[in-house]
């Protein structure tokens, strides 16, 4: 049989505090996958390193390296991000060509994951939907008849910074009460540990035993019967649900995908996602709208990258 490994391709997410790598075949399928602490420091040696280590499964023609902030794609640029340290953020894209000796494509990692659902997971059978992306951060990408739509500036689809309460706790972009303050990973913590210092009932969480708790932990929690981390995760789908139904009114897009750690709640976010954005969307609209879990899970933004090199030619 030939060898067709030098058609393999690389896809690297860069997030706070893991970078998860995958290679897959030109076909898509999962060939393997690497894992490293992210320590902003070594950045550009680690990304080498793991490379090098999919490297094992045969030749690589091209990898996707998707990161945590904005990117300017006609420029190869770094425009915001406050993960990545910034004596590489400037010259990122350039000193992963020098250090892997390949082609790389830099990409925005909401994008990355709306592009591996795309071709592979929740959205593989639309040509427009919008996905929005809810862990440290909340992100979102728009595709429109099978491309990615980054507008302008690059910065299309930020969902995350939409208003929700415009007398809610301030938010690192400079607004106020923007979706991200209430339900990101981070954000949902911060108020469950205020419902649970102020509530002497939800001392009977499983959660209140414990020092520290993620996202993730109060999502297994609410999936495991915990009636405060049931309520903490209805609560937190009704803003998200209250954010799809602006998506919905503004685009009547035929489809939306949420994907990320916290929608490892399951049905138990997903339905008052769903019911939420049904009160607050016009009903035409909101009818003719699909609300679905993404189906990639914690490899859909390394997949996607990697899909991503695959598609975007060059040599």
């Amino acid at each position: 049989m030939p060898d067709n490994s030098e058609n393999n391709f690389a896809g690297i997410e860069i997030a706070a505090r893991t970078m998860r790598a995958m290679v897959i075949s030109a076909a898509g399928e999962v060939l393997g996958r690497r894992e490293a602490e992210y320590k902003a420091e070594n950045l550009i040696s680690d990304i080498k390193n793991l490379v090098a280590g999919l490297r094992e499964t045969g030749s690589i023609k091209s990898v996707g390296v998707a990161i945590p902030g904005l990117v300017n794609r006609e420029t190869d640029r770094v425009l915001i991000s406050t993960g990545l340290p910034s004596m590489v953020r400037d010259d990122l894209h350039s000193e992963l060509m020098k250090a892997t000796g390949l082609r790389v494509e830099l990409e925005n990692d909401a994008n990355a994951a709306a592009y591996g659902e795309y071709k592979a997971g929740a959205a593989r059978d639309a040509r427009d939907f919008f996905y929005i992306g809810i862990g440290d951060a909340i992100g979102g990408a728009l595709v429109l008849d099978g491309k990615l739509w980054v507008g302008a500036s690059g910065c299309a689809g930020e969902i995350g910074h939409i208003t929700i309460d415009t007398e809610g706790n301030a938010c690192e972009c400079g607004n106020t009460g923007c979706l991200e303050t209430v339900a990101s990973g981070p954000n949902i913590v911060r108020r469950a540990l205020d419902r649970l210092n102020r509530d002497g009932t939800s001392s009977l969480s499983r959660l209140a035993m414990e020092e520290s708790f993620s996202a993730g932990d109060l999502a297994r929690e609410a999936n495991n019967g915990d009636d405060f981390s049931v309520m903490m995760i209805e609560r937190t789908g009704k803003y998200i649900g209250t954010a799809v139904a602006s998506i919905i009114n503004l685009l009547s897009i035929e489809r939306i995908v949420l994907g990320g750690p916290v929608m490892e709640a399951g049905d138990l976010i997903l339905k008052p996602i769903v019911e939420e954005a049904g009160k607050r969307s016009f009903q035409p609209c909101f009818e003719a709208t699909r609300i679905v879990a993404a189906e990639l899970g914690a490899d859909g933004v390394a997949i996607g990258a990697a899909l991503l090199a695959r598609d975007s030619g060059g040599s």
